[in-house]
């Protein structure tokens, strides 16, 4: 749990990022040079490639999950998974044909949208958005009003981290202008705990946890998921809006697939773990599998809706999506929200 434009491709993950990005399991570790994609289909089926980005982590076993059940088999499907190099653009290789889909926040693909890349969200991961405000947990900042006047520490001005801040902000009838914000990079464990900033904005289900396991007290405050808030959509599947026209029946059996993929993680985190080693080998180590142990069992609550659904875009959360990111100069042109999203592609229930 990356990004829009060059230099928020050099952030993602969500990922899943900050605290974490020295560990392999962190959801936003980022890399040099691209990982060699691995095959995860039976010989012989129609070949799908999707990006996920950077290095292989524990945030990505519902596609690792996937291949090594043989989902993407018994659907006739030849998947290849491919990591992003660090300094690739998010929609660089779907932009080209090098990709068939790739894995990106829905926030992140309505900016792409707004630069004139046709990318479409065909299932959302992510249903509940997961970034927020971390803050010790003996801190005065216990709403986003509080923010005004405060030290907020940001990986920069771009991706999901940044936009979480600004609805935030907006929550608590505030701008960018009436906070301190201060760009940390990755730092987001030195910059907290060395009083640099007043709270830090990362990933709950890593930076998080990160904070935990070094022995900080934290709690978060998270955006407002009621019809006043500001939601964002999270991460989830995107495809080219001329690949879904010529490969409609292969990207819902791909989605599909990968959906069950999903669903199997969260039923069987443990062995999630241990079908993902042959992707993250680090996964092997005591100390890197209580991490993703940890990270699985905060992520899993946020991939279902309030109805328990999987995959689903929300039409009334890319509606309000819409209007805030123009709102605050996050798009460079309108888009509408319609043209971003498709159910079409989901498992019929």
């Amino acid at each position: 749990m990356r990004s829009v434009k060059t230099s928020t491709s050099r952030a993602r993950r969500h990922r899943v990022t900050g605290a974490a990005l020295a560990s392999v399991v962190a959801l936003a570790m980022l890399t040099s040079c691209a990982e060699e994609p691995e095959s995860a289909g039976g010989k012989g089926g129609e070949g799908i490639t999707v990006g996920l980005t950077y290095t292989p982590n524990i945030q990505f076993a519902p596609f690792y999950v996937a291949a090594e059940k043989g989902f993407y088999k018994d659907a006739g499907l030849q998947v290849t998974l491919r990591h992003h190099g660090a300094a690739e653009d998010l929609f660089g290789a779907l932009k080209s044909g090098k990709e068939d889909a790739v894995y990106a926040g829905g926030d992140e693909m309505l900016q792409a949208r707004s630069k004139n890349v046709p990318v479409v969200d065909i299932a959302t991961f992510y249903q509940k958005y997961p970034v927020g405000l971390i803050v010790p947990k003996d801190s005065d900042i216990r709403k986003p009003e509080d923010l005004k006047g405060r030290k907020i520490g940001t990986p920069g001005p771009f991706g999901e981290t940044y936009f979480g801040l600004l609805a935030l902000l907006k929550e608590g009838g505030l701008s960018a202008k009436d906070a301190k914000v201060q760009n940390i990079g990755f730092t987001q464990q030195a910059a907290l705990t060395g009083k640099k900033v007043e709270g830090v904005m990362g990933y709950l289900n890593n930076d998080a946890i990160a904070f935990k396991e070094a022995g900080t007290s934290v709690r978060a405050i998270t955006l407002d998921s009621g019809d006043e808030g500001e939601p964002l959509v999270g991460v989830g599947l995107g495809a080219k809006k001329s690949t879904l026209d010529k490969r409609g029946d292969d990207m819902r059996k791909f989605v599909d697939a990968s959906l069950r993929g999903l669903q199997y993680m969260a039923d069987h985190p443990d062995e999630a773990i241990e079908l993902s080693q042959k992707y993250v080998p680090t996964l092997r180590g005591d100390k890197q599998q209580k991490n993703a142990r940890a990270v699985l069992k905060a992520t899993i609550p946020m991939m279902k809706n309030d109805q328990g659904e999987v995959g689903v875009n929300d039409p009334q959360t890319w509606t309000r999506m819409a209007d805030f990111m123009y709102d605050q100069g996050l798009l460079g042109e309108a888009v509408t929200p319609e043209d971003a999203y498709d159910n079409g592609y989901l498992p019929k229930s």
